[in-house]
C-alpha cells in the first residue's frame, strides 16, 4: 500500500493498493485519505500532528466491531479503541476498524497496546482507521469501504507494508 501527499505540510492524501500478480505490480484500489494535521516528517515526534514518513509492516488490526473477515490478526474490543478526542459525531466511528501502522510499536500486540519500544517521544498508536474528513493526530484515514478492503485482503502471509509521505520525500 502507498499512502502519499502532495506537499510535507498538506493533511490530504491518497492511499493506493497494489497487489502482486505474476512479477507486476497492479493497482488494485484507491481512496481518497488523510494523514496528520500538519504534514508529514521524518522524524515524528509525541503530538506533534504529522504522521511518519517511511516503510513500514502492518501486522495487526483490530476495532470496536467484530472481525469484518480480517486476514491480519484482529483484535475485538468494544471499549479499548474509544477515542481520546473531545466526543462528537464526526469522530464516534473513528475506531470501528483499525490496521496497526507498525512505527514504534511491537508486533503481535493489540493496536491498542500502549509499549513503545524507541521510547515515548517518538510517538505511536499510529493506525490506518476510518475518516472522519480532516487531518489525524498522526494516523491515516480513509473510508470505510477501503478499511473493510484492506482488512480482507492484506495477507500476513505476504508480509503486506505501507510505504507513506509526502510525494517529495517519496521520490527521493
Amino acid at each position: 500500500m502507498v499512502v502519499y501527499g502532495d506537499r510535507r505540510d498538506s493533511p490530504e492524501s491518497v492511499a493506493v493498493l497494489y497487489q502482486k500478480r505474476g512479477s507486476t505490480w497492479e493497482q488494485t484500489a484507491s481512496w481518497p485519505a488523510h494523514n496528520g494535521r500538519l504534514g508529514w516528517t521524518t522524524d515524528h515526534r509525541m503530538d506533534d500532528e504529522r504522521s511518519p514518513v517511511g516503510v513500514f509492516t502492518l501486522t495487526d488490526a483490530g476495532g470496536s466491531l467484530a472481525d469484518p473477515g480480517s486476514r491480519l490478526r484482529y483484535w475485538h474490543d468494544d471499549n479499548a479503541y474509544a477515542t481520546m478526542l473531545n466526543p462528537g459525531e464526526e469522530h464516534t466511528h473513528d475506531f470501528d476498524y483499525v490496521i496497526a501502522i507498525d512505527y514504534n510499536r511491537l508486533e503481535g500486540t493489540p493496536p491498542f497496546d500502549w509499549n513503545r519500544p524507541d521510547g515515548v517521544e517518538k510517538g505511536g498508536g499510529i493506525w490506518l482507521h476510518l475518516d472522519h474528513g480532516d487531518g489525524t493526530s498522526a494516523c491515516v484515514t480513509v473510508p470505510e469501504s477501503g478499511m473493510k478492503t484492506l482488512l480482507r485482503t492484506l495477507d500476513p502471509a505476504q508480509y503486506p507494508v505501507v510505504v507513506m509521505g509526502d510525494r517529495e520525500r517519496l521520490e527521493t
